[in-house]
């Protein structure tokens, strides 16, 4: 019995030139290179002779890149000449930053200005559970120098605002976006516009992720995609609606990977293509983007030339002054001990949960019904509106949205808000009551 050997690239030459008979065995030996190099890439410069030099060390720690022809010695010099900004150290930002601190992106900076808490064990893997308490710029900056000591971690332990976000935006090739909000998402976009940097974008929520590279000198940019935001409180947070852990490390691994091609210029960077993924079903789509003359920050005529007010832009109010406003009334609030205090004195209130089932079995204030808020306009019978109601989810939000939609078909009964929900309920009053 003979065998013989083909590689899988040359899979219509085997066919024509060598003749496969009854006994042969065949072997498709899959290919180790190809694809080809694009264009020079976006981080390092062009000439070889700018790129710092590897270390023997280095050599050593980067031998799977080195051997690898799209990448070698001097792709992987570009990867140490390369400035990296990630916006955000949680659940895309924890996998982008360690897979860029482990490829040997020489210089990577991070911003944010949160805490480690319990519940980012779940999906934000640069971060431990004796890290719950600390700054995240502090316990993401200790895990990447762990990782790759080679590796310069820039800090940023601080918000990202108009104020700041150009200046910090020059000083990089490019930025990766882990953020989870509106506001912060357009205020990316238009300083990576401004700034004529690649906005390497990602975007997760219960089983569904995205990801693109958004470049305006090369085609769309997020605004060409998403011209204006949603309306207030229409889309969930991942707090509200939760997100399955392994999803921001498949986004983010995307992420990085679009970096990497990018310092490199090799490859068919996601640049007017959105990646679309379900975990759940475990199916990939992918949608040609296509970029927006009458785009206003990157058209032909744009009208942003430069950082706006994205909280405005949004349609939302800062911390202070996020009590709604419904039918030119101020919406009532209460706060959990307050509430608790007209308990205990026998108040005659009823409290009602707009909370999903799910939520309402980890966790629940005693005597809470539950309607969730999807039901709240159709059960409306069930509350009595010669009562005082109390109206809580989880921090706030969809109990403002209750209110609203309950004043908006005709509720005649008093409707409070508890400000900071079953959580403030739990910090507040009863810390028996799981936080989630």
């Amino acid at each position: 019995m003979r065998r013989r050997a083909f590689h899988a690239g040359a899979r219509r030459f085997a066919v024509q030139c060598a003749r496969v008979r009854d006994g042969d065995t065949v072997s498709i030996i899959p290919a180790i290179a190809g694809g080809a190099a694009t264009e020079a890439g976006a981080g390092a410069a062009a000439g070889a002779g700018a790129l710092p030099t590897l270390s023997n060390e280095e050599i050593a720690r980067y031998s799977r890149h080195l051997i690898m022809p799209e990448v070698g010695v001097e792709g992987q010099r570009r990867l140490k000449a390369a400035r990296v900004l990630m916006i955000g150290t949680g659940g895309l930002g924890a996998p982008t930053g360690m897979y860029l601190a482990a490829a040997g992106v020489g210089t990577l900076g991070i911003v944010d200005f949160d805490v480690v808490d319990a519940s980012n064990l779940q999906r934000q893997i640069v971060h431990g559970t004796k890290d719950v308490g600390r700054p995240k710029i502090e316990s993401a900056r200790d895990r990447l120098n762990d990782i790759n000591p080679h590796v310069k971690i820039e800090a940023y332990e601080t918000r990202l605002t108009s104020e700041n976000a150009l200046e910090l935006f020059r000083e990089y090739d490019m930025v990766v976006d882990g953020t989870d909000n509106f506001p912060t998402r357009y205020l990316v976009n238009d300083a990576c516009v401004l700034t004529g940097k690649p906005n390497v974008y990602g975007s997760i929520f219960r089983f569904e992720g995205q990801a693109s590279v958004f470049w305006a000198r090369r085609g769309a940019c997020y605004r060409c995609l998403y011209p204006e935001p949603p309306p207030p409180g229409l889309v969930p947070s991942c707090a509200e609606g939760g997100v399955l852990g392994v999803l921001p490390g498949i986004i983010g691994a995307i992420q990085a990977n679009e970096a990497i091609k990018l310092v490199l210029g090799g490859g068919e960077p996601l640049i007017n293509r959105l990646l679309l993924f379900d975990a759940w079903k475990l199916r990939f789509r992918e949608l040609k983007l296509r970029k927006d003359p009458g785009c206003p920050v990157c058209g032909e005529n744009p009208t942003v030339k430069g950082l706006i007010d994205y909280e405005e832009f949004c349609g939302l109010r800062p911390p202070a002054e996020t009590t709604t406003v419904t039918g030119g009334e101020q919406m009532e609030e209460i706060s959990a001990t307050e509430l608790k205090e007209r308990l205990d004195r026998g108040d005659d209130l009823q409290i009602i949960d707009v909370r999903e089932p799910n939520e309402y079995e980890v966790a629940r204030i005693p005597g809470a019904a539950l309607i969730p808020l999807a039901q709240v306009t159709q059960r409306v019978g069930e509350i009595d509106e010669g009562r005082e109601t109390v109206v809580h989810c989880k921090g706030g939000v969809r109990s403002a949205r209750a209110i609203e939609a309950l004043k908006g078909s005709g509720f005649k009964g008093k409707l409070v808000n508890l400000k900071g929900g079953i959580t403030a309920w739990s910090n507040d009053v009863d810390p028996s009551i799981p936080k989630y």
